[in-house]
């Protein structure tokens, strides 16, 4: 596994920052809720839990301008789950696919093969995580905070770039991590699973005197993988189709935290190795050489501050850093001598990407009912190079270099009128060195007639800003041409939300919703009459994306559950066929309950998908998949052991590949287990 010295500069410098905040005094600030509060809170109690994301200040989830779900740490220890992926295939309307070596993220209908959650705009205590080459958020073991660390995940669905800018298309997720004083020391935990597969992680924090808190944590993880067979290469020249010892994967991980009054410093440094089975991009077929890497890599320092109880400041600054690698392996033929010869090559492709920013934001109330709020946002990427080239004999086809420079300025104002009516409108103007300027609003007007009872009516608008691989890749046609006249693909929403509590323990949403997206930018041959020619993105179309969702919760002493269903129709309107890699039906349960007082707790992880139409349109197979977590708590003081079984019954399923595949549909792991330990002290 590589090292890049500028991630290794970075966690040195973050480390170094950490020490020198929590050497120093200051007065406390907020943390999060603990564990063991979440635990015991009641559904009603649970609902009125702040949520940032939405308005970039607190709120109730039912004061929310947008359709809102919490996902607790109690939950993620409950469920088992192991990635961040894993909690979202959870909530109502996500859903996900693999292509063996990423994690994509789906949404009310839309994921497109080949798509690297693009319209998700991913967070980590607000700071923005897609990369400024590919414009990607990661959600698999690439994801560079461990799941362990996770305090909340806020999801908020429909567009924000009234908010956020580019990105903000479908929905948010922000990752709110732990603080040092949920800790109050430190935790060692050990995993060991099917396929060879093992993790570690170290974790200290604690929370001094003056408010000075920390936390610092280190995540190692290795699995052998499975062998796979693909029926697209079962013949004896490429080993009847199986990729043997070739599925593997490792990572490692820091993040650290500190807190000092009312600053802040975050930031992480992973690295993550994927060995690639499916020989995808035309590459030779059970070879070990083919692997990709990602380094991701930044720092974030931030600002909140109150002037009385009307007006409050916050501001970060923050530094990224992200290196993709791949290794390709190829066949080629030499025909220099005059009799052909057979011949392996390793074609070598990458990316580099650093950028810092700042941001601003400023937030008064007038009275008890009228709250503005303004900023700016300003962000430089210094690099965003881009590189292809054969290794031996070397032979270069790409070598791309380039900056961009982005700055916006954002205003919303939320009023209540009276009668239980409030209305929160909001509109940001961002600006992009490569294309220009965009300007995108959302509206909201919610109506909460008596306690419990909340109806929302929502518009928004969105852009994705086309990045710099979808406009600048070029490698002479090998795989890709470059198509620097892209513009922003754009998405207006209108959704309306009704929550109903029912006592304390019951809560039903049920939300309707259409997505209208122009100019998508998708993937496609560039020659349509050539299914082999090379790839190009361009502006394609229009698309619809209509359906509704229903979910209801429960909470009992002893025993919670929740149940969702969703229905989806997305459509490309010019010719009304139904979009690739939609499942229109998709359910999901998650249920548990809790026995000797807390210490024994099965939970059950329910999700089924409808079948999904791939590229060359036809079907992969709906599927329902099962997992069980057995939780034992505190039999020992300071220790937790569970057992976890994904795919309960051992389902047969395949996800929709891309135009890089061969193969029309990508099998998905069966049953596998897990047993996890975890000590604190």
């Amino acid at each position: 596994m590589r090292t890049g010295t500028v991630p290794v500069k970075v966690a040195i410098g973050l480390a170094a920052l950490i020490l020198v905040v929590f050497a120093h005094t200051g007065d406390s600030i907020a943390a999060p809720l603990s564990a063991a509060s979440l635990e015991s809170m009641s559904l009603e109690e649970l609902m009125d839990i702040p949520v940032y994301t939405a308005s970039r200040h607190e709120q109730k989830s039912s004061e929310a301008p947008a359709s809102v779900t919490v996902v607790t740490s109690e939950q993620i220890r409950r469920y088992g789950w192991r990635t961040l992926v894993d909690v979202l295939r959870s909530v109502r309307g996500f859903y996900a696919s693999s292509d063996r070596n990423y994690d994509a993220l789906g949404v009310r209908g839309f994921l497109r093969p080949g798509d690297y959650n693009l319209r998700i705009l991913q967070l980590v205590d607000g700071h923005r995580m897609n990369d400024m080459v590919y414009g990607q958020s990661n959600y698999g073991r690439d994801f560079p905070v461990d799941v362990d660390l996770i305090d909340r995940v806020e999801i908020v669905r429909g567009p924000t770039s009234s908010l956020y800018g580019s990105n903000a298309f479908f929905a948010v997720v922000n990752v709110i991590t732990r603080r040092g004083q949920a800790l109050k020391g430190g935790e060692l935990s050990g995993e060991a699973g099917r396929y060879d597969t093992y993790k570690g992680r170290a974790t200290f924090g604690s929370r001094l005197s003056g408010g000075r808190e920390y936390l610092l944590s280190a995540t190692g993880y290795t699995s052998r993988g499975q062998d796979l067979f693909f029926p697209e290469f079962a013949d004896p020249a490429t080993n009847n189709g199986i990729a043997s010892g070739i599925d593997g994967e490792r990572q490692a991980g820091f993040f650290g935290s500190a807190s000092l009054g009312d600053f802040d410093v975050r930031g992480a440094y992973s690295q993550r190795m994927k060995e690639v089975p499916t020989a995808s991009y035309g590459t030779i077929f059970n070879d070990p050489r083919f692997k990709t890497w990602d380094d991701r890599a930044w720092v974030d320092l931030s600002w909140r501050k109150s002037f009385g109880d009307r007006t409050e400041a916050t501001a970060r600054a923050y530094y990224d850093w992200y290196h993709y690698y791949g290794d390709y392996p190829f066949a080629g033929v030499d025909n220099t001598s005059g009799t052909p010869v057979d011949y392996t090559y390793l074609n070598k492709d990458g990316a580099r990407s650093a950028w810092y920013g700042a941001e601003l934001l400023l937030t008064h109330k007038f009275g008890g009912f009228h709250r503005v709020s303004g900023g700016g946002e300003y962000r430089y990427a210094s690099q965003l190079n881009q590189w292809n080239h054969d290794a031996d004999p070397y032979y270069q086809y790409l070598d791309d270099r380039r900056t961009e420079q982005i700055y916006a300025l954002f205003l919303q104002d939320e009023i209540a009128l009276g009668g239980g009516f409030t209305v929160n409108a909001g509109v940001r103007y961002d600006h992009y060195s490569t294309f220009g300027g965009t300007t995108n609003p959302r509206l909201a007007l919610l109506w909460t007639p008596r306690s419990g009872t909340t109806l929302k009516l929502l518009f928004g608008s969105a852009f994705r800003a086309p990045n710099a691989y979808e406009m600048f890749y070029n490698d002479g046609g090998l795989s890709q041409f470059a198509n620097p006249a892209l513009t922003p693909e754009t998405i207006r929403t209108y959704e309306a939300v009704l929550e109903q509590s029912v006592g304390d323990n019951v809560r039903f949403t049920v939300t309707g919703f259409n997505n209208r997206i122009r100019k998508l930018i998708s993937q496609e041959n560039s020659d349509p009459a050539d299914p082999n020619s090379p790839l190009i993105f361009r502006n394609a179309g229009d698309t619809w994306s209509t359906g509704g969702e229903a979910e209801v919760e429960g909470k009992w002493p002893g025993f919670e559950g929740r149940l969702s269903y969703t229905y989806q129709n997305a459509e490309d309107r010019s010719t009304g066929e139904w979009l690739s890699n939609s499942p229109k039906q998709l359910i999901k349960g998650q249920f548990s309950a809790a026995f000797w007082g807390d210490r024994i707790v099965p939970a059950l992880d329910l999700r089924y998908a409808g079948p999904r139409k791939t590229l060359r349109g036809n079907l992969a197979g709906g599927y329902a998949v099962a997992n069980f977590t057995l939780s034992a708590r505190s039999l020992l003081p300071g220790l937790e052991v569970s057992a976890s079984v994904y795919n309960l019954f051992d389902r047969m399923y395949a996800d929709a590949g891309g135009a890089e595949h061969v193969q029309d549909t990508l099998r998905q792991d069966g049953r596998s287990f897990r047993v996890k330990v975890t000590a604190s002290f």
